[in-house]
Parts: C-alpha cells; sequence; structure tokens
C-alpha cells in the first residue's frame, strides 16, 4: 500500500532533494564522460540524415508541466502524406534502429536532466497530448519527475500493454526510494545491451495511447 500521512511527508522532504543532488552530478559526469560519443553520434547522424542533428517533442513533465524532450533524430523527414506518427516505422532509419537498440539517442536527454525537467528514474516522459487521455489513477504517474529510466523500462521496456506500463508506473511512484532508484539504474544497462522490448511489433516504439478504454491502433516515439 502506499506510504501515506507524516509518514510519507518525512520521506519526501528527504528524497527529493537528495534524489535532485544525486540525478544532477551523475548527469553532469554522465555528460562529460559520454562527450566523445556525443560528438561521434552527432556527426554521424549530419552526414547519414543531414540536419537537424537533434529532436525534440513536447512531453509532460512532473504534474503536467511541459517541456521539449532532446534526443538525437533517428527519422528521415517526413514525406507529403507521410506525416502522420502511422509512418513512424517506415521513416526509421537502419542508423536510426541502431541508436534506438543501444539506447545512444537518448544522451542528449541527460540535458533535461541538468535543466531538472526530468530524472534519471521515473515514469517515462508522454506526450503532452496524452494528458487528457489518463483516468484519475493513470494520472498519478505525474507526482513524480519524468526519467531517464524507470521500473517499467527494466521491466519489458516497450514490449507491454499500456495498462501493464501504467501499473508499473503507479507501482513505483507508491514505492519510490533511493534504494529503488540505485537498482533500476543498475539494472538499465543489462536491459539496454540484451536489446528486449525495444519496439512492440510493428511499431517504431509502442502504440499510441489512445485512453484507458481505447483502441492502441496508431504508433507513437518514445
Amino acid at each position: 500500500m502506499p506510504r501515506t500521512g507524516a509518514r510519507a511527508e518525512r520521506r519526501g522532504s528527504a528524497y527529493e532533494p537528495i534524489k535532485r543532488s544525486f540525478d544532477l552530478t551523475l548527469a553532469v559526469i554522465a555528460l562529460a564522460i559520454a562527450s566523445p560519443v556525443l560528438v561521434i553520434v552527432a556527426a554521424t547522424v549530419r552526414l547519414t540524415m543531414g540536419s537537424p542533428v537533434l529532436w525534440r517533442q513536447e512531453r509532460s513533465g512532473r504534474h503536467g508541466r511541459p517541456f521539449d524532450i532532446v534526443k538525437f533524430r533517428t527519422m528521415r523527414p517526413a514525406r507529403p502524406g507521410q506525416d502522420g506518427s502511422h509512418t513512424d516505422q517506415d521513416r526509421l532509419t537502419p542508423l536510426g534502429r541502431v541508436l534506438r537498440a543501444t539506447s545512444l539517442d537518448e544522451l542528449p536527454s541527460l540535458w533535461n536532466i541538468v535543466a531538472g525537467d526530468m530524472s534519471l528514474v521515473g515514469p517515462r516522459p508522454l506526450p503532452t497530448h496524452y494528458l487528457h487521455r489518463y483516468s484519475p489513477e493513470q494520472a498519478r504517474r505525474l507526482d513524480v519527475a519524468p526519467g531517464l529510466t524507470g521500473w517499467a523500462q527494466i521491466n519489458g521496456r516497450n514490449d507491454q500493454t499500456w495498462d501493464e506500463r501504467f501499473d508499473l508506473d503507479l507501482w513505483y511512484v507508491e514505492h519510490r526510494r533511493l534504494r529503488l532508484d540505485l537498482a533500476i539504474l543498475l539494472r538499465t544497462p543489462t536491459q539496454v545491451f540484451a536489446r528486449r522490448g525495444i519496439a512492440s511489433p510493428g511499431h517504431a516504439t509502442m502504440p499510441e495511447f489512445t485512453g484507458s478504454a481505447g483502441s492502441e491502433e496508431r504508433a507513437s516515439g518514445d
């Protein structure tokens, strides 16, 4: 059961500032260590796909606050008639598939962590146009900052139904603590290297979330 009352407040008062310091420190260190990789990937994207090198999309942060997530571009520009999310799989380039499979496309999102838009660990940030589709229970995933990795990512990544993903996100919201965050971070490389759950069959990542009682027929980037 979720922790409530004074006990939850005591945990939150200690957990949040420590987690933010931890996020900021690790993100800055990771950016410094990964800077040669960032330069190489950026140059490769520029040479094979042209400009822009970075891809931005408005996502929902903590309490639904919008921010622009930053990633390396993995798709060709949409041609006329190819501007719908259902064409994502067709527009994904060979380099883009490699970047997604290795999660190298996520490296620029470390800047979102430095800026305070995201955390290292939390529910993945979803597009802002999903906000009105959440049930009140599903909207509780917005009680915490979105993460670069999370409980759902190490337990299936995109090889899940939306109901399964939300259940995992809510479990994290109710049980979050530094020890759990560390465990998730330690398990994330195994999930990435195993290349499990990169995408749902027939989609670039997952079907679009159309609501708790809706169909899942359109594709959406993650």
